[in-house]
């Protein structure tokens, strides 16, 4: 950590995010390791999919957004949670219904992976701006900076099965290894750009944080409730069903454990 103290607060958000990036990444890159075939291990891993990001959306998003609007009421926090919530999903649906209508995402799997790879990436970005925030609210004070680093580190690992979740559906629908490895790795490198940006204006990025947390976590869960838990739990419910609950409790180990 002592390389970041005396850096510009915009170049510590950069080298975390960065950091934050590369987890992504790695997680992504697991899809090298798993085949086409719709057999119990790819149901299963597609519910343990579901699962991670129905956890990431309450206790990584929806959680956070409510510490932050509750500074102006409880009133003020019902409803951005309930709006910003409901935009989310409102934005999925729209982005179902265009896409159903174009010929290049006419098929279920090409629509339903456009789907996810959106929300996993509109889910990246206000995790960016928490960072960035992090680092810009520090200010060079050493207990900050370190607060900082561990945020940046606790977002880094969960964002290792995140990576995942973008990637195995498009392998599953058929698409080759690198390409939905590029794909998958690149819906985390939204956070980069919008830790920069936290960094450098974090009074403003601070006021509107809890709507953008709000929002991605409502399409997150569209996202899911459209595409992974009916693909999975129709080819094996049993084995989705483990899936889920194991996601699920991962990612909600991990986001109480380094909270």
């Amino acid at each position: 950590m002592d390389f970041l103290v005396g850096l510009p607060v915009w170049v510590q958000a950069l080298c975390a995010t960065l950091f934050t990036y590369g987890m992504t990444a790695a997680g992504a890159a697991l899809v090298f390791f798993s085949g086409r075939s719709g057999g119990k291990f790819l149901t299963a891993a597609m519910g343990f999919a579901a699962g991670i990001m129905i956890a990431a959306s309450f206790f990584s998003l929806l959680l956070p957004a409510m510490e932050g609007a509750a500074e102006g009421g409880k009133v003020n926090a019902a409803l951005v949670l309930t709006v910003g919530f409901l935009a989310g999903c409102a934005f999925v649906m729209l982005a179902d219904l265009f896409l159903s209508g174009t010929e290049k995402f006419s098929g279920e799997g090409k629509r339903g992976s456009a789907l996810m790879c959106a929300a996993m990436t509109l889910h990246n970005v206000p995790e960016g701006f928490a960072v960035g925030v992090a680092f810009g609210s520090a200010a060079g004070e050493p207990g900050a900076l370190a607060a900082a680093v561990m945020l940046a580190v606790g977002i880094g690992i969960q964002n290792f099965p995140e990576g995942l979740c973008v990637a195995l559906p498009l392998r599953k629908d058929g698409m080759r290894a690198p390409r939905a490895f590029f794909i998958g790795q690149a819906s985390g490198f939204a956070e980069v750009p919008a830790g920069v940006l936290g960094a450098l204006a974090v009074s403003a990025i601070s006021s509107v944080l809890p709507w953008a947390l709000a929002f991605s976590a409502g399409a997150m869960i569209a996202a899911v409730c459209a595409e992974l838990i009916p693909s999975g739990f129709s080819e094996n419910k049993f084995a989705a069903s483990i899936g889920t609950a194991l996601g699920f409790s991962l990612m909600m180990f991990l986001d109480i454990f380094l909270g």
